[in-house]
Formats: structure tokens, C-alpha cells, sequence
């Protein structure tokens, strides 16, 4: 039986209406917010963060860590998720995706790798070469 697809009650194979989903993929990373219905038609929502994984043989498989969340827990859900961003977003800034793409490079000043001179290396081979004999 698939994930997801419907469950065993009674003897009885019982189907979960899935009203709504959204994958997000993040990275290594790709969540999946998934709308379902209970028996009674009351919403919930299950949050399911999935990571590729390897392994001994090389083979991949998926890591699944699944959160349900339940209507009567949506306020206080939401309301402590969206303190908790506010902090991170408030403490390290609002660009914290552009910080990790483009790391700060020491001191403020902008070195450019792709100047190279050769003329210093050979005189560093060179010295090299002369302390080795």
C-alpha cells in the first residue's frame, strides 16, 4: 500500500481524500505540504521533509520525517513559527539566502582570484629550489 493512499480499519480499506498538496524543494532537501481529510471531512495537514540518501551498496533511498497538525493547533502553530522567523530574520538579517550564497570576504575588500601572477610563482620556485640543494 502507498503512503498516503489510505489505511487499514476494521478490515476494511478506508481512502484519505487529499484536498490540497505543495512540494517545495529546498536544497537537498524537498518538503511536502499535503491537505487531507478525516472521515468526519475535517482538514489536517501533513508536513513531510524528505532527503536523498546513500547507502553502503550506493543505492538511494528516501529519508522521510512526517509532521501531522491538526485545525484545532493551527494558531498556536503558526503564531510560533512566525516568532521564531521573525528572531532569525531580526537577529542575522534579511538577507540570510544571499549570505550564504555569497559569503562576506575578509576585511570588505573584494579579491580577485583570477589575477594571477606567474612571474611570483617562479621566483617562489625558484627560492624553493635553491633551499633544497
Amino acid at each position: 500500500m502507498e503512503e498516503g493512499k489510505g489505511f487499514i480499519s476494521n478490515g476494511k480499506n478506508v481512502e484519505r481524500d487529499e484536498v490540497f498538496s505543495k512540494s517545495v524543494r529546498a536544497g537537498k532537501r524537498t518538503y511536502f505540504f499535503d491537505v487531507k481529510a478525516t472521515r468526519k471531512n475535517e482538514y489536517y495537514l501533513t508536513i513531510t521533509e524528505s532527503k536523498k540518501r546513500f547507502n553502503k551498496e550506493g543505492r538511494y533511498f528516501y529519508e522521510k520525517h512526517k509532521i501531522f497538525l491538526y485545525k484545532e493547533d493551527f494558531d498556536k502553530f503558526k503564531d510560533g513559527l512566525t516568532e521564531v522567523l521573525d528572531f532569525i530574520q531580526n537577529s542575522q538579517g534579511q538577507g540570510i539566502q544571499e549570505a550564504a550564497v555569497e559569503p562576506e570576504i575578509e576585511n570588505s575588500q573584494e579579491k580577485d582570484y583570477t589575477d594571477v601572477d606567474f612571474e611570483d610563482l617562479e621566483v617562489s620556485v625558484a627560492a624553493e629550489s635553491s633551499r633544497e640543494e
